[in-house]
């Protein structure tokens, strides 16, 4: 038996039983005394990631953490159904919202690589009565978002089961955001296109041709299309919070090609490995899906195809999110590190971008984050529209270099409410640096108002470090 199939064994195995924490790690040294007394001992992991789906008030939570190919850690945390108090287990299948984007880019290459479709033939070749605006896009630019065609759908109901093409036809009324390559735009409306030209092109319907071409060979058991009518066993049922309370989210009917499908940590775990070690695309057609795209100026976007490109911590990082009523997933791969991060959760309210990056810095000493020390100064009185106040921020990198970083002031009311931000970004730090930076404020009226601090990663992901109260400024 294979190391692959060997793997996916393991991995079902421990699906089967239904506890809150799996772990795929070296056991105890052989030296290592524990008494029959003594509380089972929690990984740091599950110390950090259960502290954050409390903190975040996540109802359910699954994670998956492979290393050089191979799982090393299957988690699940909370209850996939609040109402009958099922827990999550890493078989708990999520909606995973645009983390389906990578599976129709991939059928796309794959038609590609055989010659049915090439990456510069015009959508319109393969839609019907398509409008003159769309002649010049391009299948390659459906693939970057780099179309001009606008985010969403005009004509989607969610509560009623439609063709695709009828919500691609709506959209030929709409004028284009930009020339075709003219700009980046994210466009899901793009990967229903590339749905349709999957069907026509294969002869098959594309949520089949992907199931049976890429599902089946990766034996990804669980993974389908979120049809909101079939009985699907541990489907995770979804939540949102509406004043401060959690309720039940909205379950669409309606099959969005480019946020289709549904899966667990488990089956998106096999799916990785497949990548790795089973891909049935070439090698350069893998790197062509995670090289950043270029415009018509040549300038570059940071999203390949069906995948965002770019660095965390000077480390190569090819990642998606995906929201969806009730649910949010994250996809982190670092493959200068071979490491894979999946996280999954039940609940539409947070981003979970930073939890899978810090999660991966328990596994890869390069992706740890940088710690800071952060304060500021105020300098002079403040008196309502009067000059401006100058606010000095100290940050310290206390370690641990950060390229691409972001600083940012913000300025609270007694209330807490956010009267002012300012930030500086594309701040690269060495390690044990301290840049100061001025920033300056114009009150409007008195009051007691604090200064926090946060220094942040690229695009404002991840937090490295947060002071409230750094400073206070007293009004006249």
């Amino acid at each position: 038996m294979t190391e692959y199939l060997l793997m996916v064994v393991a991995c079902c195995l421990l699906a089967c039983t239904p506890v809150q924490t799996r772990l795929l790690e070296p056991r105890a040294s052989s030296s290592t005394q524990v008494s029959a007394t003594d509380p089972p001992r929690v990984s740091p992991v599950d110390q950090y990631v259960t502290t954050r789906v409390r903190e975040l008030r996540i109802p359910g939570l699954a994670l998956a953490v492979l290393k050089n190919g191979r799982v090393v850690k299957l988690g699940a945390y909370g209850l996939a159904n609040l109402e009958t108090n099922a827990p999550t287990t890493p078989a708990t299948e999520f909606r995973i919202a645009s983390l389906s984007k990578q599976f129709i880019a991939t059928a796309v290459m794959l038609l590609v690589q055989e010659g049915k479709l090439g990456l510069d033939d015009r959508a319109t070749k393969y839609l019907d009565d398509a409008p003159a605006t769309w002649d010049e896009i391009t299948i390659r630019q459906l693939l970057t978002h780099t179309s001009g065609l606008v985010r969403d759908p005009i004509d989607y109901h969610p509560y009623t089961e439609q063709p695709i093409t009828d919500v691609i036809t709506a959209a030929y009324a709409l004028p284009l955001n930009s020339a075709p390559g003219g700009r980046w735009l994210y466009s899901n409306i793009g990967y229903y296109v590339l749905a349709q030209v999957i069907t026509k092109v294969s002869g098959t319907p594309w949520d089949a041709f992907i199931a049976e071409r890429l599902f089946v060979p990766a034996h990804m058991t669980a993974t389908r299309t979120g049809n909101a009518k079939e009985v699907i066993i541990n489907r995770a049922s979804g939540y949102s919070e509406v004043n401060h309370a959690t309720v039940n989210a909205e379950n669409w009917i309606a099959v969005r090609p480019s946020g289709a499908f549904i899966s667990s940590a488990l089956d998106l775990a096999q799916w990785d490995a497949f990548m790795d070690s089973h891909n049935p695309l070439s090698p350069a057609n893998r790197r062509l899906m995670r090289t950043p795209a270029l415009l018509i100026d040549s300038a570059r976007v940071d999203y390949g195809f069906g995948w965002y490109v770019d660095s965390f911590l000077g480390r190569a990082r090819i990642h998606h999110d995906g929201q969806y009523p009730g649910f949010r997933a994250d996809y982190e791969r670092f493959e200068d590190d071979s490491l894979t991060v999946i996280v999954l959760a039940n609940s539409d309210r947070s981003d979970l971008a930073a939890l899978a990056l810090k999660v991966a810095g328990f596994y890869a000493s390069t992706l740890t984050m940088p710690p800071f020390t952060l304060s500021a100064a105020v300098a002079g009185h403040a008196v309502a529209d009067s000059q401006p106040i100058a606010i000095r921020i100290t940050a310290t990198d206390d370690g641990k270099a950060a390229p691409n970083s972001l600083v940012e002031m913000e300025i609270w009311d007694a209330s807490g409410n956010t009267v002012y931000k300012e930030h500086k970004a594309d701040e690269s730090f060495d390690a044990g640096q301290t840049k100061v930076f001025t920033f300056s404020w114009t009150p409007t009226k008195g009051g007691t108002y604090s200064v926090n601090v946060g220094a942040y990663g690229q695009k404002w992901t991840p937090s490295y470090a947060w002071k409230e109260h750094a400073a206070t400024i007293t009004v006249h």
